[in-house]
């Protein structure tokens, strides 16, 4: 049984979601990423997300956004689905295209792991081995210069989407905002200091590869690798499935995360074994989701949102 996660409206986070034995069916060519920003701004939209940062790799997909009204796992299983349907159609693909893992979650909860990840988000192609320089990854992406100030555009696509319903408009945005604990005055600041982070991974991947002897794959070989193949790399086990980031150092944010993650499982732990034997005006803790969406439960102070 996995641990209950609390969804808190207002929170900031780092999803991945990976494709299937990490076959190339993102691959970024134009219809894919048409589909894939489409399918996230008419999702965003409907769930009241914030887009701060966005890269689709071939085999996964990474976002940093905000949860503006703790509706995140609604969100992400209408963004993911949608995907996947356009993916499956436009790759002529039978049986799933995300990987069996759930979703990563990250709440970022600092200031330097907003820094952090978003660079990390951005510098992924490079990271990867993929491009020189993020800038050239021609997929679905957004760029420094654009956070706060950039938008995500794309037309409906002519796969999946029935122009006849009104839910599926000509065309979907949705802008790349700066994330709520970083103020409009301090945007230049918070663009430099992930430029500083996104630099530096490019530079590490370039020392990694000159190391190894290899090059990077460059912007028009990956447009052009079958969306059939799989990654051959070594990929590290994923032994740790994080809940959260504060960035590199913080040891009294770090405790201080750990201490509220362990009071809410505690809390609702206690919560659901009263409501078990049946004490239905059992109140539960504040992040608590699927046990008021689905059986209606009571949470303290009203409302809202654990996946």
């Amino acid at each position: 049984m996995s641990q209950p996660r609390a969804i808190i409206p207002g929170a900031t986070y780092l999803l991945t979601r990976r494709v299937l034995r990490r076959h190339f069916l993102l691959r970024p060519d134009s219809a894919i990423t048409r589909l894939v920003i489409y399918s996230l701004a008419v999702s965003a939209q409907r769930y009241g997300i914030l887009v701060h940062a966005f890269c689709v790799m071939s085999t996964h997909i990474h976002l940093v956004a905000t949860d503006t009204r703790g509706e995140l796992p609604r969100f992400l299983q209408r963004f993911h689905r949608i995907v996947a349907l356009g993916a499956k159609i436009l790759r002529a693909w039978e049986g799933p295209i995300w990987d069996h893992e759930a979703t990563s979650v990250v709440h970022l909860s600092t200031r330097d792991a907003l820094v952090e990840k978003i660079a990390y988000t951005l510098a992924n192609p490079a990271i990867a081995g993929l491009v020189e320089h993020a800038h050239e990854w021609p997929g679905a992406k957004v760029l420094v210069r654009e956070l706060g100030c950039g938008t995500l555009r794309a037309r409906r696509p002519e796969i999946y989407f029935n122009p006849k319903n009104p839910e599926w408009t000509e065309e979907a945005t949705v802008p790349i905002t700066l994330p709520p604990m970083i103020a409009d005055s301090d945007a230049e600041r918070f663009r430099r200091e992930v430029t500083t982070q996104l630099d530096l991974h490019e530079k590490q991947a370039r020392a990694t590869l000159k190391r190894q002897g290899l090059s990077f794959l460059g912007p028009a070989r990956a447009s052009k690798i079958s969306p059939y193949k799989r990654a051959t790399t070594v990929e590290p086990i994923r032994g740790i499935n994080p809940t959260f980031a504060v960035g590199r150092g913080r040891i009294d944010a770090r405790n201080n995360a750990i201490a509220a993650m362990n009071a809410f499982r505690i809390a609702y732990r206690k919560s659901l074994e009263q409501w078990r034997t049946g004490a239905r005006n059992t109140i539960f803790p504040i992040g608590t989701w699927w046990m008021r969406v689905f059986h209606g439960v009571s949470v303290h102070n009203g409302e809202l949102a654990e996946a």
